[in-house]
């Protein structure tokens, strides 16, 4: 393996239970994750994310497969031989310790000396800036504040590889919006590899170098969040990372063909036409080459407004303007409207 890998999983797979009842929570999932990156597991409950980051870390064992980091074997160790440290939802913080004692809790089961204990607990404190608050209880401490000690926790023995385990979840919105720099800025200023298991797309598109968009224990794409959002492999994927338009279309001498008898100009393969409302412009009815609809709807999100519209074969489409200072977008229900796509907005895709 490159030493610039991290982590590689090959050909693994996780079963839970026995015979034909065995639910295969990882099937046949290979993965390689490069030194020093963000790398996001995304995908819905149940998709197998969680189950290939507990076998990063040693907490379940593989069925089949290898799992190497640094270049190491180390598919039959246990979780306190592997150069990994875990961010669990929970944070599991010691209430009856000091945040410095939290900190420094593992370098002192460790054996290090006092001195290297203070000096690293010190400097993990001013990473996470919490300098001002060494000898509280974690007791008395803010949900956010919890979040940056078990943090500070992980990062202090320097593991080779941070996995994190949805941690933000259960912050509230504003503050998860905060924590998502946080953590990507700590990730860049410590260089330690961080592999982060989310539901939420949102996070994976702020923080990620790259993303693994996962379901039903399957690795559907790996790419990095621009190539995620703009060139999908699949539907499951267009539709799982942002909102998206799908149209049934039939490729055609100079494009594919639309069911409303519309040909327009789409990279990619499969029969399935996907392009983002942000792609969409609407211009006047009568305008050569734009496609025909229907305002049936308009829904004002604050910088935003989403037209829903409909198309002459009663295909429905979803445009995203940007809403003008007025908040009147200009538009109207019932109103008739052209629809053209930005240059290589339109992607075909797999069902």
């Amino acid at each position: 393996m490159s030493q610039t890998n991290a982590i590689e999983a090959r050909h693994t797979i996780k079963a839970f239970g026995q015979g034909d009842s065995a639910h295969r929570a990882l099937d046949d999932v290979s993965i390689t994750i490069r030194k020093g990156e963000f790398f996001t597991l995304l995908g819905p409950s149940g998709c197998g994310k969680t189950t290939l980051l507990r076998l990063i870390a040693g907490f379940e064992m593989p069925t089949a497969g290898d799992i190497l980091i640094d270049g190491a074997e180390v598919t039959d160790l246990p979780p306190n031989k592997r150069p990994v440290n875990t961010v669990f939802q929970s944070y599991a913080l010691f209430p009856h310790l000091t945040v410095a004692e939290n900190v420094g809790f593992a370098l002192k089961m460790l054996g290090r000396p006092k001195a290297e204990v203070a000096e690293v607990t010190a400097r993990m404190l001013a990473l996470v800036k919490l300098e001002h608050l060494a000898g509280r209880k974690t007791a008395q401490l803010s949900g956010g504040q919890q979040q940056r000690v078990a943090l500070a926790r992980a990062l202090a023995p320097h593991p080779k590889v941070l996995l994190l385990d949805e941690p933000l979840s259960a912050l509230d919105l504003k503050l998860r919006k905060e924590m998502q720099v946080e953590l990507k800025r700590l990730q860049m200023e410590t260089g330690i590899t961080f592999v982060f298991v989310t539901h939420d797309q949102e996070e994976a598109l702020t923080m990620s170098d790259r993303i693994g968009v996962m379901s039903a224990g399957k690795l559907q794409q790996v790419g990095s969040p621009r190539e995620i959002y703009t060139r999908p492999v699949n539907r499951f994927v267009a539709s799982f990372i942002g909102e998206t338009n799908f149209l049934p279309a039939k490729p055609v001498a100079g494009g594919v063909k639309l069911g409303c008898g519309a040909v327009v100009e789409a990279e990619g393969e499969g029969h399935t036409l996907t392009v983002r409302p942000e792609q969409l412009r609407l211009v006047a009815a009568n305008e050569p080459g734009a496609i025909a609809a229907t305002v049936e709807n308009l829904v004002y999100f604050g910088t935003d407004t989403h037209l829903n519209l409909r198309l002459s074969d009663g295909e429905a489409l979803v445009a995203r303007v940007q809403s003008p200072p007025t908040g009147d977008a200009g538009f109207a229900m019932g109103q008739a409207v052209g629809v053209t796509f930005l240059p290589g907005a339109a992607r075909l895709i797999r069902d």
